[in-house]
C-alpha cells in the first residue's frame, strides 16, 4: 500500500515546449505543462469539455527523454508524485507551487 500513498497518473497533451535546464555535474531538469481533458454532460444534457492544466518536472534520464522526443502538443502518459513548494519572487512576495515530479513517461500518439 505504500506505493499508493502519493501517486499521480495523467494522460494529456503538452501545452508548451519543455524548458530544459542543465546543472553542474550533468544533471538535467525538464519543466513543462500538461493539459488533461474531461468530457461530460451537464444537467441540460449539453456536452461540456473541461481542461485542467498541470505543472510537471522531470530529472535525469527522464528529462533527457523529454528533451529528445517530447514537443508541444505531443500526447504522453506520466506517473509521478505530487509536490508542493514555496519561494519568494523578485518583489519579496511568497509564492506557492504545486507540481508533479515525473518518474515514468510513456509516449503516445503520433510524433
Amino acid at each position: 500500500m505504500n506505493a499508493l500513498r502519493n501517486k499521480v497518473q495523467l494522460i494529456g497533451h503538452l501545452g508548451n515546449e519543455p524548458e530544459i535546464k542543465n546543472f553542474d555535474g550533468g544533471k538535467k531538469l525538464a519543466n513543462f505543462t500538461l493539459a488533461t481533458n474531461e468530457v461530460y454532460k451537464n444537467d441540460k444534457g449539453e456536452k461540456v469539455e473541461e481542461t485542467q492544466w498541470h505543472r510537471l518536472i522531470a530529472w535525469g534520464k527522464t528529462a533527457e527523454i523529454i528533451e529528445k522526443y517530447v514537443t508541444k502538443g505531443r500526447e504522453i502518459a506520466i506517473e509521478g508524485k505530487l509536490t508542493h513548494r514555496s519561494y519568494e519572487d523578485k518583489n519579496g512576495e511568497k509564492r506557492y507551487v504545486t507540481e508533479v515530479v515525473v518518474s515514468d513517461l510513456l509516449l503516445l500518439g503520433k510524433q
